[in-house]
């Protein structure tokens, strides 16, 4: 069995995490958690989305949120931008980087943007040149590619096209989104095994929701392959609004924990990090007015 010496965690709880919380996150809540993830050691913190705020309220302030933030040496605030206005919005924000979600699924993306995965493509091109001409650095997204809510099961092959499609566009590293958690390990292994055919595995990363339990399964599965980049949320925050019964990413703190467990190299501290879960718990469980009574699942106690 062979694992990389060196895991890059990507944080994705400031955004991905949040922008399924139905109450209001106040801009500097998502400041300080942002500020406290970056002194935990974590490099890559997504740190906003630029989008609608009729379709994702939750992230209607991103431009303050990134102009707000502590920016630490090293570490990078990517923002998701699925359009030229989004893109537009983060350049007047100061980003650096910037990412674009495609999906594996016709069906999931035209119940999401209504167009064609192809169409898709087509859109996020213009906003991609216009990234990389304006130098900022730009990751791709891949959904649904361990199986869609609507389709089922997702080919690898399928997954492979559209990965090498974000990449030939310039994006400089593709993160693999099991969407609805639904992947077990022999699965993971054999999608990556495929998009790796064509592309570099250490431009891959794995993005595994645990709905079932078995994102840290899928997740070990895939580091003996190669992958060394590991989205993951902090207090196992987020889900995906668009497909129902997708109960969130896998916690930070787990990963980081197994990995610590392994020998694998993060740069992360944990105790830091579990600090920044309980703030941001803290604050999501808080009682007064519109709070009470709500159930919240956060991964820490």
């Amino acid at each position: 069995m062979s694992l990389p010496t060196r895991v890059k965690i990507v944080e994705v709880g400031p955004r991905d995490g949040l922008q399924n919380e139905p109450q209001q996150v106040p801009v500097e809540t998502k400041i300080e958690l942002i500020n406290r993830l970056g002194a935990a050691g974590l490099s890559v913190i997504e740190s906003g989305s630029f989008v609608s705020p009729k379709w994702v309220p939750q992230m209607a302030a991103s431009g303050e949120v990134l102009q707000g933030i502590d920016r630490l040496p090293g570490v990078n605030y990517p923002v998701l931008t699925p359009n030229m206005r989004g893109l537009e919005g983060a350049l007047e924000a100061g980003a650096k980087e910037v990412a674009i979600i495609a999906a594996a699924s016709e069906s999931f993306t035209r119940k999401n943007i209504n167009c064609s995965i192809d169409e898709s493509i087509d859109r996020y091109a213009e906003v991609v040149e216009k990234a990389l001409t304006e130098g900022l650095r730009v990751r791709g997204y891949v959904s649904c590619v361990l199986g869609c809510p609507y389709e089922g099961e997702i080919t690898p092959e399928a997954v492979a096209k559209v990965s090498n499609k974000l990449y030939e566009m310039g994006c400089y590293e593709i993160s693999l989104g099991d969407t609805v958690g639904v992947g077990t390990p022999l699965k993971a292994q054999q999608m990556i095994e495929t998009v790796a055919t064509d592309l570099p595995i250490d431009k891959l990363a794995a993005h595994f929701h645990d709905t079932y339990g078995q994102a840290l399964s899928n997740l070990f599965a895939v580091l003996q392959l190669g992958v060394s980049v590991i989205d993951s949320s902090v207090a196992g925050l987020g889900g995906c609004p668009y497909a129902k019964g997708a109960s969130g990413n896998v916690a930070t703190e787990d990963v980081i924990y197994m990995l610590n467990g392994m020998g694998v190299e993060t740069g992360v501290d944990l105790d830091k990090l579990l600090e920044a879960g309980r703030f941001i718990c803290d604050y999501l469980q808080r009682p007064p007015a519109s709070k009470v009574g709500r159930a919240l699942s956060c991964s820490i106690s």
